[in-house]
């Protein structure tokens, strides 16, 4: 058995050393590329509440409302609210778009196999058409954020009554009451039909 002499500790000592630095600058290259994708969910963990909300209960990481006894419809605090949601939904939807981006350029290839273009072709198909909902989906949201700002969120567009805290909750882009909507999408079913016969 072997005694390490002194020499011998300072060797190995600086070979540790120096290997320090290197993990320390992959974790700084780590650190900067995570800061990005940190930058956009900074908002979403700073409205994250930690209430008793399960993780099923929250409404883009923001714990459901609780009213206060004899609260103003649309208050401030409701506002705020939903202003978080919104703005976190935005910002999960931005990020897939990143990630689609980034998925596209990485995958992006030619085949030899012309089954195997076809099959890549069509999952690219229909990513693309998944994220054009979400282009439509953003649309919306920075429609309701605006209608925040001039104080008209929480309203029907079409009877000027209040859309209602729970429907909002459950989607929060709604522009109309229940009773509106449904009147709405009876028409549309009905006008529909008739211009698909001519």
């Amino acid at each position: 058995m072997s005694v390490p002499t002194q020499g011998s500790r300072k060797k190995s000592a600086t070979k540790t050393k120096s290997k320090a630095p290197a993990k320390d600058k992959s974790k700084v290259t780590k650190n900067t590329k995570a800061s990005d994708g940190n930058a956009r969910t900074r908002a979403r963990k700073k409205a994250a509440t930690t209430a008793k909300a399960t993780p099923s209960d929250l409404i883009y990481g923001v714990a459901p409302y609780k009213p206060k006894k004899n609260e103003a419809y649309m208050s401030e605090g409701q506002l705020e609210h939903f202003r978080t949601i919104l703005e976190n939904w935005k910002l999960e939807l931005m990020e897939e778009v990143d990630r689609t981006i980034h998925h596209l350029q990485d995958e992006a290839g030619t085949f030899p196999d012309s089954n195997d273009r076809a099959t890549q072709e069509a999952e690219f198909g229909l990513e693309l058409k998944t994220r054009d909902r979400e282009r439509k989906l953003i649309r919306k949201i920075d429609s309701a954020l605006e209608r925040i700002a001039q104080g008209t969120y929480g309203y029907c567009e079409e009877t000027g009554e209040e859309i209602g805290f729970s429907r909002l909750e459950a989607r929060p882009i709604a522009t109309m009451c229940l009773e509106a909507q449904e009147r709405y999408e009876k028409s549309e079913r009905h006008f529909g039909d008739r211009t698909s016969e001519g």
